[in-house]
């Protein structure tokens, strides 16, 4: 009988977006709002070839490539119910998509069961009235909340 091996694993990056579509303006509307930020990896640098996807029921799907300075943006409405966005986020070195919310400020959510010290991580900054802020911290001190669904991974 043939012997089998495993596959060795494999990490998330630094290719996975090559031939991907990207999807920054998911409205072209008025009221529509700017959602932008930075990806850092543990040492507090930016990541220049990360993806960003974002998902909100009022204003649909996208997908963002970080660019050299690790910048995203995308073109979309405030979400309502459920308010926030919920991130993915892939880059080289995971093992596994990240997968995170951004709160807009004075959402009325309910983060109880997240430290009090790491809450605002999971909150954007309004730059303006248009404009929100959210970094991503892939490490470090400043570490976002990463969040674990069931079923979602190997």
């Amino acid at each position: 009988m043939t012997e089998l091996f495993c596959t060795p694993g494999q990490t998330v990056g630094p290719f996975l977006h090559l031939g991907l579509p990207c999807r920054t303006r998911l409205v072209d509307d008025a009221a529509a709002i700017r959602l932008h930020g930075t990806v850092y990896d543990g040492a507090g640098e930016p990541v220049p070839d990360a993806v960003v996807e974002l998902w909100q029921a009022d204003g649909g799907w996208g997908r963002a490539a970080t660019d050299a300075a690790g910048y995203y943006s995308f073109t979309t409405v405030a979400p309502r119910r459920p308010p926030f966005f919920a991130i993915t986020v892939f880059a080289r070195g995971l093992l596994d998509r990240l997968f995170t919310r951004a709160y807009l400020p004075g959402a009325d959510v309910n983060l109880g069961t997240v430290d009090a010290d790491r809450r605002a991580t999971l909150c954007c900054v309004a730059e303006s009235r248009t404009d929100y802020r959210f970094d991503i911290h892939l490490q470090g001190p400043r570490e976002t909340v990463f969040l674990a669904y069931r079923g979602a991974g190997g």
